[in-house]
């Protein structure tokens, strides 16, 4: 299994016509390139492009004898330009859409050599980077898997990302504000109402849901970085696929969304689906349950795995 970070040095022009020289990295997993179908995954907002081994995020689904078996597959994943996770980060994020983030995958995929994948599968900003990609290559995929996604951020996450915007731009701990609001956001009230039960740490003098939140916030802190934090919100805050590119999209579409999720909610996807299924496209729903809410997706293993194993 291949896993070292390879580089393709691009020249860009976002669609705010400013030039910018990427080093866009990726990791390949799996059977060689050009000997095995090939599927495309597209991290989360935190994530990279490290989904299977031994410290990989989504180990649980990528690897060998996994759902997406790398003795099967050629697995393919990019890090977002400007993630952090190959030291690039990006100063000026206000320039970049995830319409100029699916751009520069393509490019990626064709600078590779890559003019077809068996699938793309991409978990929240993932997916929607590919529904991005797919109005821009409808005939890119054969099967994609948006997971926990949909193709246009709605009015509700707009607006969290605005509150995660003013917090990211505060002057004090900006990024472990941020990430205690976003996990409010990522989970629900029964998920925390059930686990911690009020329950008080006399030796910290707190609540044990706050300990767990600060937490959370500062371990973010350690690992990730404030400029990638506010790319990749402003990203979230602007995936915006038109109504009638949806039509030309040729792949099999396969949508999975989380019956309480908060971040993206599951009767926008239906929707969504209910849409598609209007324009006879070849489209199918899956509904995760869980307490969990959106985080569901990176831990309801059990039930994510039997969806995509029926699918591919």
């Amino acid at each position: 299994m291949k896993t070292e970070l390879n580089y393709i040095n691009l020249t860009y022009h976002t669609y705010s016509k400013k030039e910018y020289h990427i080093p866009l990295s990726y990791q390949l997993f799996g059977k060689d390139l050009f000997t095995a179908p090939v599927i495309v995954i597209n991290h989360a907002l935190t994530g990279n492009s490290n989904v299977s081994g031994e410290k990989g995020w989504w180990k649980q689904l990528v690897g060998e004898n996994q759902v997406v078996d790398t003795d099967k597959y050629t697995v393919l994943c990019f890090n977002i330009p400007g993630n952090g996770y190959d030291d690039f980060l990006i100063e000026n994020y206000e320039d970049f859409t995830p319409s100029d983030i699916a751009s520069i995958f393509l490019k990626g995929l064709e600078a590779l050599q890559i003019k077809n994948v068996y699938a793309i599968i991409g978990g929240s900003l993932g997916g929607g980077i590919a529904w991005e990609m797919l109005v821009q290559q409808p005939d890119l995929a054969e099967i994609c898997i948006p997971i926990a996604c949909d193709y246009r951020t709605h009015d509700w996450l707009h607006a969290q990302c605005l509150v995660q915007k003013f917090l990211l731009n505060d002057k004090e701990e900006p990024l472990q504000k941020a990430r205690i609001h976003a996990m409010l956001c990522y989970r629900t009230p029964k998920s925390l109402n059930d686990r911690f039960q009020n329950h008080y740490n006399e030796e910290k003098k707190r609540l044990e849901s706050e300990d767990w939140l600060v937490y959370h916030g500062n371990v973010l802190n350690e690992r990730f970085s404030l400029k990638a934090y506010r790319l990749m919100n402003h990203l979230l805050m602007n995936i915006n696929v038109a109504d009638e590119a949806l039509e030309n999209i040729q792949a099999r579409m396969q949508m999975i969304s989380v019956d309480t999720d908060l971040f993206f909610p599951a009767s926008e996807i239906r929707m969504c689906f209910e849409k598609l299924k209007e324009k006879n496209k070849n489209v199918s729903y899956h509904e995760i349950q869980s307490i969990h809410g959106h985080d569901a997706f990176l831990m309801e293993y059990q039930q994510l795995n039997n969806i995509i194993k029926n699918i591919l």
